[in-house]
């Protein structure tokens, strides 16, 4: 979390954006490492340390949100996901601001567009029902195709990639950290089949920003070099 890019912090990075997000009241690290806690405390930002025995993130956000924050929806953005744009948050939460809307946990799609990013493990795909709701999230290319070559172009709209920000319901994030793993959570190591697992629907908006998360020292390298000369300071500033 504290490695730089464009000289300053990443986790940094992933604050400022979220302080920009206009729907969003309040920012704050829940974090176990007392080097971030101090970086965040110099930098002027809200910050909670939490128990080092969290087996996740969601986990140790909702010990700080059953501590300290009255709200209605709270939004998870992992500390190494990078966004273009506070515009991710603004999606994820539209479902909970549409009159129609009643979700208990949102979370974002975008399209795949690189074989790259299809055969990754690193990047989690996602697929969803009719209603935009999600099917199943996995390491793995889904869905297959059976009657294509795999070193054939892929058709548009039809692979996504998931990224790791979420948005819940207040009463449902503490609900959720009480619930059981199931065998597909502990495979996959992805902390969103606990809801599926558990019959809880998630609601998945596609969104066209872009984001990048920090997974390997390649994921590092390509995006300082994507970054180098640009000012996404001021891209953000205004969006």
């Amino acid at each position: 979390m504290l490695v730089e890019i464009n000289g300053k912090a990443l986790i940094s990075h992933v604050y400022e954006r979220a302080s920009k997000a206009p729907k969003v009241d309040r920012v704050l690290v829940a974090t176990d490492s007392s080097e971030i806690f101090k970086h965040i405390k110099k930098e002027g930002g809200e910050v909670y340390m939490t128990s080092t025995k969290h087996p996740s993130g969601t986990d140790r956000i909702a010990e700080v949100v059953e501590r300290e924050i009255r709200a209605d929806v709270i939004v998870n953005v992992q500390g190494d996901l990078l966004m273009d744009s506070p515009k991710m948050i603004e999606d994820a939460l539209s479902p909970f601001l549409s009159p129609q809307g009643n979700p208990v946990m949102t979370t974002l799609k975008k399209s795949i567009v690189s074989h790259e990013e299809l055969n990754s493990p690193h990047v989690v795909k996602v697929v969803t029902d009719a209603k935009g709701r999600a099917l199943y999230f996995s390491r793995s290319r889904i869905p297959f195709l059976r009657d294509t070559a795999s070193g054939e172009e892929f058709p548009p709209n039809l692979y996504f990639k998931h990224y790791g920000l979420y948005a819940y319901q207040k009463d449902f994030l503490l609900t959720f950290v009480k619930l059981p793993l199931g065998k597909l959570e502990i495979s996959e190591k992805l902390e969103q089949l606990r809801a599926l697992e558990n019959g809880y629907p998630i609601d998945v908006v596609e969104t066209q920003t872009e984001g990048w998360e920090i997974d390997t020292q390649d994921d590092l390298e390509r995006v300082r070099k994507l970054w180098c000369g640009k000012n996404f300071k001021t891209n953000v500033e205004n969006q």
